[in-house]
């Protein structure tokens, strides 16, 4: 006969449960079977490192700035893909296309402000309101304004009508080969400097993506396309030439039963340009500060006129919602006034979004960056805190990316 209490009874199994709990806990193959595993997402952000980062911005620069339909514009294309293939992105391919001779590039005068609710001559379509002091933009169109003899004679051979190319990379989805989200940026540049800011810290954001999904223990359901386009300076010639050949492809098994998408379906369309210098609106005098503001933040713009605005928005929400979770220092903003990027062309076709450092039409069209075009645009003009923002645009686009595409570890 068991003449124990209740009460007594029911604290001694209560121990004695608790007693086994503790061993199992204790035990460490229990234990690490127990353990929630880790958010694959959050290992592949850690294998991004900003002196990577700045490494390979840094040998983008080596070739100038890259102008297209030059010698040193097909060098650099030659030194991204022998990139690509090192990280294990082998599949690399080129699209080919003929251009002609460059626009004539002119210096735009400053905007003056306007009241709230007028219409701004000149404006950008889609480009959004300018507002505060602001700065003459251009293009820089003179040798000797470049001091650096070495960069000086790199970046004087003229451009040349003639063959283009364009290097890409693609990740194959292992559930859904036929669907593809295409991360890019331009690899050209001009205004006889490095092009260090426009756009090598977009090149260099996309090849460390092509790097870390490329890596054998990673794994997407869906495709992702790594595309750094040239001829975006004289108008975004290399994405158009893109569309023109391939938006017809998309989703199409060549040859039929193999199971391979050359062209798969577009679901996103993430651009990357400039993506560094966030120091705020021009001073009074027109002097801007030398530091990154310390609200500083990853723009990330959509086109509300499009015929995707509302899949675009969608992706765009999708960035920031990333980058909130994911990036380590600095915030991303979501705006409507997407333009002048190469994500343009798609915008009528596929979600598509532009990340830069600041709103295109309304800061960075009204002088919110000097280096723009100019010889100034040099590696060394840049600080560890602005090339931390382009790390986080990175991280950013990495994190939605891997989501949106199903990432996985093996």
């Amino acid at each position: 006969m068991n003449d124990m209490p209740a009460r007594p009874k029911a604290r001694y199994v209560l121990q004695a449960i608790c007693g086994v709990t503790a061993l199992i806990l204790a035990s460490p193959v229990l234990a690490q079977s127990a353990a929630p595993a880790a958010d694959p997402v959050r290992v592949l952000v850690k294998r991004l490192d900003l002196e990577r980062y700045k490494a390979t911005i840094k040998g983008l620069t080596q070739f100038g700035d890259r102008r297209q339909g030059t010698a040193r514009n097909r060098a650099a294309i030659d030194w991204i893909e022998a990139q690509l293939n090192s990280y294990g992105c082998t599949n690399t391919e080129r699209l080919k296309y003929t251009f002609g001779a460059e626009p004539e590039h002119k210096v735009a005068p400053a905007r003056a402000v306007v009241p709230a609710g007028s219409e701004e001559p000149g404006l950008s379509v889609g480009g959004g309101r300018s507002r505060g002091f602001t700065r003459k933009t251009g293009v820089n169109s003179d040798p000797n304004a470049q001091p650096d003899a070495r960069i000086r004679a790199l970046d004087t051979p003229p451009a040349v009508p003639g063959l283009r190319e364009e290097v890409y990379c693609t990740k194959i989805g292992t559930g859904h080969p036929d669907e593809m989200y295409i991360v890019s940026a331009h690899m050209d540049g001009i205004g006889y400097g490095e092009a260090a800011n426009d756009d090598g810290s977009g090149t260099a954001l996309v090849m460390e993506l092509a790097r870390v999904f490329s890596s054998p223990d990673v794994q997407t359901d869906r495709s992702i396309r790594f595309i750094l386009w040239n001829n975006e300076e004289t108008g975004l010639n290399g994405a158009k030439a893109y569309v023109e050949q391939r938006a017809a492809l998309q989703g199409k098994e060549s040859p039929a039963g193999s199971g391979r998408y050359p062209e798969p379906k577009w679901l996103g369309v993430m651009q990357h340009d400039m993506m560094m210098f966030d120091h705020g609106m021009p001073r009074a005098d027109g002097s801007m500060s030398p530091e990154q503001r310390p609200e500083a933040d990853v723009n990330i713009e959509f086109q509300s006129t499009s015929k995707f605005a509302a899949q675009s928005q969608e992706l765009a929400w999708a960035l920031q919602a990333a980058n909130e979770r994911y990036a380590t220092d600095y915030p991303a903003a979501v705006g409507r006034h997407m333009t002048n990027t190469d994500s343009t062309p798609f915008m009528d076709l596929a979600p598509s979004v532009s990340l830069r450092e600041n709103e295109r039409g309304a800061q960075v069209g009204s002088g919110w960056d000097p280096q723009w075009h100019q010889p100034t645009d040099l590696y060394a003009t840049y600080s560890d805190k602005d090339f931390l923002l382009g790390l986080n645009a990175a991280q950013t686009t990495l994190s939605a990316t891997a989501r949106l595409a199903g990432a996985t570890l093996r």
